[in-house]
This record gives structure tokens, sequence and C-alpha cells, in this order.
């Protein structure tokens, strides 16, 4: 549809309520349509610029003056073209004369980045739409142009988002599989031990073994934390206690050489989150700062009560305004520049030298906070240090008293355990500590197997012991079932592969039994000790 011509063009005066210096009307001398039309051009949310064949900026809203920091009569008589960066006036000035030869309503801008200039010289992205009109003198183009600066922000907060959340599938599935091979190795490692004696030559090269195991079982548990898929214990927790009682530990980490300073707010809020990550999550960033001081510095900590409003949400992807505790570390370091910056929090990824670095430490950080329902906020520049603010959901909940840990008798028994796990080697390594520990046992492959086993079996299974994710039936479904022949069995949960898996199987409940892949016969002993010990308790 071709737009109206009128005879001639005629730009509404904004409304005034004098006559400027330049014999401008005033409100009152204007015709009623004249100060609706100048009405609504004020009122818009973007800014409005209409230039005419030239280039020459004719008319101009109140928004643009704001938008881009010139009065009107800076605008005004101006080359539009002044409000572009000075590396792409060219080509805007040759796309605009393109479109003036063949005029329409159409967008610009919508599916490329192009940026606008302030009078500062500061470039912003905006989403410019294009229409025009013809009069008698001549075709003028109007340019309806947005800030779209926090869109874009909320884009890549997006495209990052998703490509850690593909990163940290991986990185599960990944950690998954290694937990199984990890707990045979540990497994079969700690039974060899135990028939080797002290004086053995084979015994060091074993303990190498479990060593590396261990090491390897440490590598796969950032992993799962960086994943989110790590079983949380969170509880009620107070910052500064943690960080006191890290303190000691923090200062023997760093060295002499560099400075820590402490400054924990009074009064400082409630939080709930599991203290263990908590703290290894803060062990990190204090690490990662000392790498950052070859030569010494300082590393400042920080606690605080903060209010995050609906602005700051806005730019965080998953935040909820509310109300918080910060934890900041900041440190004198080398700083970091925006590519490193994009990438900081990917497992693997690192600048440190071969050998001194895993590239998880971070990436550990960012799931513990995104476990938590925090945030994390970074900033740095090289040569000028780095920080790191910790935003953690407060809580009015007080911390509940500890009380002391109970003595645990010898971890062995003589009960009946079922034991289910799809990987038979994983099974009969299982099976085989179980029987060391003096328990009969009872294996299985699969949830269709335990299933007649519980209906066949006469006697009394005190425990069922089931591997968490399982093809056809998972492990919640399988004690479900068992249960309801079987009331008095006790169930201990065990996966390498856990976090939101877990949460959605029902076993983030403390009160459910978990064992994490891999484990050693000690922690296996334990945790089953544990679950039939109100069964001993009773007998």
């Amino acid at each position: 549809m071709n737009p109206r011509k009128p005879s001639e063009l005629k730009v509404p005066t904004p409304p005034d309520s004098s006559a400027s210096a330049a014999g401008k009307p005033t409100v009152a001398e204007l015709h009623p349509s004249e100060q609706m039309a100048g009405a609504l051009l004020e009122s818009a949310v973007q800014a409005i610029v209409c230039t005419d064949r030239a280039g020459g900026i004719v008319l101009a809203n109140r928004q643009a003056e704001e938008m881009f920091g010139y009065t009107r009569d800076e605008l005004l008589g101006s080359s539009i073209e002044m409000l572009v960066p000075d590396p792409k006036r060219g080509a805007h000035a040759r796309m605009r004369g393109e479109y003036l030869k063949r005029p329409s309503v159409r967008p610009m801008g919508r599916g490329m980045d192009f940026f606008a200039r302030r009078k500062d010289g500061g470039e912003f992205p905006v989403d410019v739409g294009l229409s025009h009109m013809e009069t008698a003198a001549g075709v003028f183009a109007i340019a309806f142009i947005s800030d779209i600066s926090q869109r874009k922000q909320l884009e890549q907060q997006l495209l990052h988002a998703q490509k850690m959340e593909a990163i940290g599938r991986l990185a599960g599935g990944i950690a998954h599989d290694f937990n199984n091979m990890l707990t045979t190795i540990s497994g079969y490692g700690g039974m060899v031990l135990d028939e080797l004696s002290a004086g053995d030559p084979l015994r060091s090269h074993v303990e190498e073994i479990l060593r590396a195991s261990n090491r390897a079982a440490g590598l796969t548990a950032q992993l799962l934390a960086f994943g989110r898929r790590q079983v949380t214990r969170p509880k009620v927790i107070g910052l500064n206690a943690l960080i006191a009682n890290t303190e000691k530990m923090l200062r023997r980490l760093i060295g002499e050489d560099i400075v820590l300073e402490l400054i924990l707010e009074a009064g400082l809020g409630n939080v709930e989150a599991d203290p263990g990550h908590v703290e290894q999550a803060i062990v990190n960033l204090v690490v990662n700062s000392r790498d950052a001081m070859p030569a010494g510095g300082r590393i400042l900590m920080e606690t605080a009560n903060v209010s995050l409003d609906a602005n700051y949400a806005k730019t965080r992807a998953g935040l909820e305004p509310g109300e918080f505790v910060m934890v900041a570390i900041s440190d004198t370091g080398d700083g970091m520049d925006a590519v490193v910056q994009q990438r900081i929090f990917e497992p693997f990824f690192t600048t440190k030298e071969r050998g001194k670095g895993t590239g998880l430490g971070l990436a550990t950080v960012y799931g513990t906070m995104q476990q938590a329902g925090g945030d994390i906020w970074l900033q740095s520049e090289p040569g000028k240090g780095t920080t790191f603010k910790l935003y953690f959901p407060r809580v009015d909940t007080p911390v509940a008293s500890s009380t002391a840990a109970a003595v645990e008798p010898e971890p062995r028994g003589d009960e009946t355990v079922l034991v289910v796990e799809d990987d038979p080697q994983v099974r009969d390594i299982t099976v085989r500590m179980l029987n060391q520990l003096g328990y009969e046992t009872l294996s299985a492959a699969t949830g269709a197997e335990a299933l007649a086993i519980g209906k066949a079996h006469s006697g009394t299974i005190h425990l069922l012991l089931t591997d968490l994710v399982m093809p056809n039936m998972n492990g919640r479904r399988l004690a479900d079932e068992l249960a309801r022949s079987r009331p008095e069995m006790k169930v201990l949960f065990v996966s390498g592969y856990t976090g939101n898996v877990a949460t959605h199987l029902g076993i983030a409940d403390p009160s459910a039994a978990f064992l994490p892949k891999p484990f050693s016969r000690e922690q296996l002993a334990k945790a089953v000790w544990n679950v039939l010990e109100n069964r001993r308790t009773a007998k």
C-alpha cells in the first residue's frame, strides 16, 4: 500500500510552553492535530529521526536526544552519518542512497549486527526500522531506532548457558562411564593390596595404582560438579563461619608472599547450600588467584548482604531478583582479557602451563553456584587483577546446632544384600567386597531379574543395593516394587551419574541413602553399615 502523499512536508513542532529565540510556535499557537502529533512523537519509546534526501536530519524526538547524547539543536541540520561509527559511515551513506531510490517500509539491521554512535564516541547495537514520506519537497526517510544492548547481552548469556549445558551433559556422561571403571580398578586394587605383605615388592606398585585411581576419581567428581550432576546435601550455613574455619588452610595454600585479607560483614545472612561444595568453590577461587600472582600480591575476601534488583536479574539468565549473600574474592594478579573470560568456566580450559592445572577448578565453581540457585559475576582486565563475586540466595532459617559424630563400630555384618547392577564388572567387585565384609549376597543384572529373585528367595533380604540408572527399570522404581512384598528391606542407591537424574528419581532427599561411584571397600562397608544400623539397634 502506498503511503499518503501530502502536498508538502509538515514537521510537527514538539510542544513547548514558550516561544524559542528562533521563533518556534508555542503550544497555544499550534493546531490541535499538530499538538497531538508532537505529543505522540515525544512519547515514543524509540528514537525517531527523519532525514531528507541528502541525509540531513530534519526531525528528531526527545528519545533520540537521550539515546545519542546530542541536543535537538545539534541534531537538526546535521548529517545522519554522525550517528554511525566512523568505519561504517561510507557504507551507510551508500545504503541510504540505495534506499531512497526504491523506498519502502522495511526493517534495517534485522539479522545482522548494526551499531550506532553516541556523542561521546561510545558505540552500541541498535535495531532500525525504516519508513518514508513522499512530499512535494521530495522523499524523506524516517528511522525508528531501538537500543538492543540488553537484548544482545541476554542473547549472549543464553548461548553461553546452552553451550555450558551441552558441555555439562557430555562431561556428566563421561564421568559416569569412568566412575564405573574406577570402581572396578579401586575395588580389585584394594583386594590385591590386602593379600600382599608389608614387605612385598609389589605392594608399592598396587599403592600407586590406587593413588592414580583416587586422583582420577577426583577429576570425575569435578566434572560432575560442573555438569550439576552431583548429589548435594544442602543445609543452612553461615558463610562467615565457613570462611573462618578454612582461613588457616587458605593461608597455607597461598604461601607467605601473598597477603590474604578478610572483610566479613557482621550480621551476615544465612544460605542453604552444600557446605563441602561451597568450601571447595572458595578454595578453587583462592588457588586461581594465587596462580595469577607468581611474584606475590594481595587477595581480598569480602562478605556482604546484598539485594539484586530486577535490572540486574534481567542481565543474568535464570536469576530471580531478591536478597542474597555475597562472597567476593579479588586479587592483584595478571587479569584476563575478554576472550579468556568467555571460556573461563569451561572444563579443561586453562591458561596455565602444561601440568600446572586441569582446567576444572572454575568449572566446579560454576556448577556449584548453578546448583545453589545463585549467580557468579566476574570482572577482570589484563594487568588489573580479577574479582569473582558469588551470590547465594539468602534464607531466614537459623543455622542448626552441630552434634558430635558418633563413634562407628566395626563396619562388618552378616545380613543378606541384594546387589543390582547392570555393569558386570562393577557387580562382581561389589559382591566380592560385600562377601569379604561378611555379608550374604544375591545379585542381579536388571530390575526384572531382581524382582524375580525377590519373589523366589525364601529368606530375608535385609538390604537392596541398587544402581540408580539402569535400562528398562531404574533403581528408584525397583525399590518401590520390592517394597510392596518386603516393606522392612532397606535401600542403598549407588551411581556414577547423579545430580539432575538423582533429583528426578527422588534420591536427593537427605533421608535417602546414596553411595557415589567410585567407592572403595571401606566406603562401601561404612555406607552399608549405616543403612542397616537401625535394624541392628532394634535387634
